[in-house]
Order: structure tokens, then sequence, then C-alpha cells
């Protein structure tokens, strides 16, 4: 998966609800764009190189997997969507909405139609202390400066003023807070791992990825299943609940929850279809032996994808061990995980159609997924 990019964005509006224009903006931001990390102070500023009503100025952080000048694009659509008219003249005016790349991280790009970080913004003061607000420690990548240091010594000697309203975080509406530990599961290709990455990242929880690469016996088993089924679930068993239970114990004071794309009770889902009855009367044995001691998720969420989709993104994803996989298969480990849901009683389980959904690469459907396990 992509690393995201670090955008600071500034906000500004003199015309009509101003306030409100700068939320609407956020909020647009938050659904189009990428998740919103921070948020700063709105001031109060004059206009900046013409006569007109004052304006509100922020500043926003935000994570985006969008390359800069698509994040310029959509930043143009808001505009848009908020009642701005852009004219060709290069006369300043009232505005609904302005809405400005500052910085990119480290990038840099001079283009017709993006330049970042932004040319003026050293010269600005209704850009800068909202800027220092969310990223004062932040080193311009041209200048070697902080952002600290470019407020101080910025000749603009405009006078701002913080009013004492505060935008809101559209983020929060997310709340994780109750769940100290949550489980993403789902069939071969459901997409788990790239989800809890996801929050993991968002919201600031600890991440647990199963260490399924690492196994020498996973491509063997694709090619001879009888072979290696009981080893392969053996050796999985035993990686699952060493770190599990190693990860689990090892608190991060840093975090705010964890979140993990397997449960270990997979073990048990998998080697019940992929082993004789013999060896899985056997297996099941040692599997409650060790399970009985494993802290379970407070939350356990099922991604279902129909297996024309789990073939999909098998096939997308490329690896070569998983080419090959049937139809069939994939069948009775969704029947098998549904089968072993309906049992659970102590479980907080919810159960996420996925199978059309794309929430990899459609901000959309992944803020869609977040708000059905907040339910």
């Amino acid at each position: 998966m992509l690393e995201p990019i670090t955008y600071h964005i500034a906000l500004g509006s003199n015309k009509g609800d101003k306030f409100k224009n700068l939320q609407d903006a956020v909020n647009l931001m938050h659904e189009r764009i990428g998740n919103i990390k921070r948020i700063s102070k709105v001031y109060k500023s004059p206009a900046f190189g013409f006569e007109s009503d004052d304006f509100l100025n922020g500043c926003l952080v935000l994570e985006s997997y969008l390359r800069p000048q698509n994040v310029l694009e959509t930043l143009l659509d808001i505009e848009t969507t908020l009642g701005r008219t852009r004219t060709k003249t290069k006369t300043y005016k009232a505005r609904t909405i302005d809405l400005d790349i500052v910085l990119a991280e480290d990038e840099i790009t001079n283009t017709k139609t993006l330049q970042v970080p932004h040319p003026e913004m050293s010269k600005r003061k209704f850009v800068l202390l909202p800027l220092n607000d969310v990223g004062a420690k932040i080193k311009h990548p041209e200048f070697n400066k902080n952002v600290s240091v470019l407020l101080d010594e910025c000749e603009d000697d405009s006078v701002l003023e913080p009013i004492k309203l505060w935008l809101q975080n559209p983020s929060k509406q997310y709340d994780f807070s109750k769940y100290n530990y949550i489980a993403i599961e789902g069939n071969i290709g459901a997409g788990k791992t790239s989800l809890a990455t996801k929050m993991a990242r968002d919201f600031n929880a600890k991440l647990i990825l199963e260490r399924f690469a690492d196994n020498p016996f996973l491509p063997k088993f694709y090619e001879d299943a009888n072979r290696y089924a009981f080893t392969l679930e053996m050796s999985f068993l035993a990686d699952r609940y060493q770190q599990i239970s190693d990860d689990l114990s090892q608190l991060d004071l840093f975090k705010d929850f964890i979140v993990s794309d397997y449960d270990v009770f997979k073990s048990l889902i998998f080697s019940k279809i992929t082993l004789a009855e013999d060896e899985f009367n056997l297996y099941r044995k040692l599997f409650y032996l060790m399970y009985k001691d494993i802290a379970k998720p407070e939350l356990y969420v099922y991604l279902y994808q129909n297996t024309e989709r789990l073939q999909q993104n098998i096939k997308k994803r490329g690896r070569d061990y998983e080419q090959n996989i049937a139809d069939d298969y994939l069948e009775k480990i969704n029947a098998g995980y549904l089968d072993f849901l309906k049992t659970q009683k102590d479980f907080n389980v919810k159960i996420i159609d996925v199978s059309d959904r794309d929430f990899v690469e459609n901000r959309a459907d992944y803020l869609w997924v977040l708000g059905e396990i907040c339910k």
C-alpha cells in the first residue's frame, strides 16, 4: 500500500457566512481528499492586497493518498461546490472560499497550475499564524527554516485576531475509544489488511498484521494441499498464538487502541476445511488449549465479499501461489466464518458486505465502512 502524503492546507473566506464556508470546506476535504489530523484556530484578518470585508482564515493538516496535482484539482472542485467563481483577471476579489496547498511534506513543485511550497506563504501573516498553530516545527523545504522562524521574520504587519469558534474535525465522528482491541477478519482477498492498516494510521492505533508471508509452508500447501495441510495449520496456529500473545501484552502508551487483520480463531475455521477428520479432531484439541489463554477482540468485524470480487482482488495483488485458488475453496472459507460467527454469543460481531465497495481506492467507500463499524 502506498504511503500517504501530509498536506498543510490554508483556508480563507470573506463572503457570506464565513465560518460556515470554512466548516463546509473542512467537511468536503475530509470526504474527498483525506484524513484530517489537526485544525488551527480561526483568525479574523484584514483583506490582503485589496479593500474588502475581513477574512476568516485557518489552516489544517491532512493525510492523503492523492498526489499534489490531484489534491489541487479537488480543492478547486470544492471551491466551485461552495460557490466560488474564479475569473481570469489577476485582481483580488471577495470570495466565499479560498483553499491553497501551502506545503506537501518536502515536495517542491513548480508548474503552470501548481507551486508548492506556496510562493507567497512567507509574506503573509494570515497564512503563517494558523500554520504555526498546527506545524510550528515544520521546515520549509526551500528556505530550510521552521514555520515559527518564518512567522517571526515575516514583515506583514497585519493584526490577526483569533475568534472564539473552533472548526470541527469530521474524523472525530468515528469513535473507537470504547474498544481496546478490534479484529478485522474476512476471506482471502477481502481487504482486511488494507482496512486495518488505514484505520491504524487514521485513528492512532497499534497495528498487528498477520505474518503469513513468512510461512514457508504456504506456497507448498497451494501446490499440494493434502500433503502440507496439517503442517501448515500447525505452523499458523503456533505463529498466531505467539504473535497475538506478544503484541497484546506489550502496552503502547502512545496508541489509542489495537487493530489487527486477523483473529486467532481463523486457525480453526481454515483447519476444518483443509484437514481430514482425524487430523482436525487432534488439531481442535490443541487449538482450545491455546485459545483459552488469548485475549479476545472487543469488536470483531467480518468483511464479506462475494467470490467474484475475491478472485478479482486476488488476481490484482498478484501473489503467485494464490493465483489458482478455486472458487469452491473460497466459498467453503466464507461458509466456515459465517457458521462460526452465528454461534458466538460472547463476541461483538459486525458483518459488513463490501462486495460493491472499494474502500482502498474510493474514499467514500472507506468512510462508509467506518460508519458501519461505528454504528
